[in-house]
């Protein structure tokens, strides 16, 4: 390409699940005072996957309407993020290319790094679209966050899948060099393959994080990158929307800022949105919040956005975005929101029910429950394959 190139997010579009439990209904059962929900943590709700709903049919919902709108023609690669795996030898984004009917000559592969993957997946994909500038990859982020009842972490479940189309010339995000990089192996969240819900040390899990806030920083300041006053808004990984404050309060003490309320939250405010009414999402955390950021800001063309994405054991990543002319005619604002108001509220006992679900591992035929109204389904399970359909 004989200009100057620009590689990033041409399209993202997300989905979440077919239910939601209120915070007050849970709040209402065991007894905690809402404002430990609501302002504690900051979390309104949390999407509730149905019994047919898992990461794969997410990730096709989150997927489809990028397809729709862009073809799949130069669609060479699906990457798919997730922690919350279905298979420990097939990637779930195998799945999702046939539900979406993608060409056969593509590859596909499934990325794992806790909450951290999409954002390794989103550099593989300009790596390889920097290669070959006429080739698009998709990038699908998709998960089920999923603790003990009445566990400490209960209170920050949630579920969504975030599929963003990364291209040359992108028409959403230009993503810059540098990245600001940190690993430390830390046992602040894990979930054992004999485990299906997370282990989590939550002290732990804050230090870790602010940590990693700092460590990433540092380094993406001795690559060369922007200062911080550049900046419009920050995009956090927020496993729940308070921890993105804590994380940006810890972030201009750590460059020796003033840490002003008024603006933290204008750094902050318009990307929480999304997520305090999903809960947490693990991979598409940080991209629901970009997602909320373009939808609710004001013009952002050309202005930096920060990315911090912290993934627990732990690894994160720091880098920068700027929104590129015209962004706002390729959002899907109202799209976006109608996927987070379709949800249908439940009760508690039903969401308790929902939550303990299982398939039994006897490799049998069993089938699910014709429950959502999304575009995609699982069937149910026979002779140990997951049985997908598109609605």
């Amino acid at each position: 390409m004989s200009h100057e190139s620009f590689f990033g997010i041409h399209d993202l579009s997300f989905a979440t699940t077919e239910y939601v439990l209120s915070h007050e209904a849970l709040a209402e059962y065991n007894g905690t005072e809402i404002g430990k929900y609501h302002i504690g943590i900051g979390q309104r709700s949390m999407s509730v996957p149905a019994a047919d709903e898992d990461i794969v049919t997410l990730g096709a919902a989150a997927a489809a309407p990028i397809i729709a709108r862009h073809g799949s023609g130069r669609i060479r690669t699906v990457v798919l993020a997730t922690e919350s795996s279905i298979d420990q030898a097939k990637s779930a984004g195998v799945y999702v290319h046939s539900l979406l009917g993608l060409p056969s000559a593509c590859r596909v592969v499934e990325l794992k790094q806790a909450c951290y993957g999409a954002t390794a997946a989103l550099q593989f994909a300009i790596g390889l679209v920097r290669r070959d500038p006429d080739q698009q990859v998709l990038v699908i982020a998709s998960d089920v966050s999923k603790y003990e009842l009445d566990s400490p972490g209960e209170a920050t479940q949630g579920a969504a899948a975030v599929a963003m189309l990364v291209s040359a010339d992108p028409a959403l995000v230009r993503i810059e060099n540098p990245s600001g990089l940190f690993t430390a192996d830390v046992m602040d969240f894990w979930r054992p393959n004999y485990l299906t819900t997370a282990l989590v040390d939550g002290q732990e899990s804050v230090q870790a994080y602010l940590q990693a806030v700092a460590s990433s920083w540092k380094d993406y300041g001795e690559q060369g990158g922007r200062a911080l006053d550049e900046f419009a808004a920050f995009c956090y990984h927020q496993p729940f929307t308070k921890m993105a404050y804590k994380a940006h309060h810890h972030l201009l003490n750590y460059a020796g800022q003033e840490t002003d309320k008024a603006d933290i939250e204008h750094a902050i405010g318009r990307t929480v949105a999304y997520n305090a009414t999903i809960g947490n999402s693990y991979t598409a955390s940080v991209y629901l919040a970009l997602a909320a950021l373009l939808d609710q800001a004001d013009d952002l063309t050309d202005r930096p956005i920060g990315f911090l994405s912290y993934g627990s054991g732990s690894v994160a990543e720091f880098f920068a975005g700027t929104a590129a002319p015209g962004y706002r005619e390729h959002l899907r604002t109202e799209a976006n929101l109608e996927a987070i108001a379709r949800r249908k509220p439940v009760d508690h006992a039903r969401y308790r029910e929902l939550h303990e679900r299982s398939f039994p591992a006897d490799g049998g035929e069993h089938l699910t429950p014709q429950q959502t109204t999304g575009p995609f389904r699982l069937a149910g399970l026979s002779g140990h394959k997951r049985i997908y359909q598109a609605r």
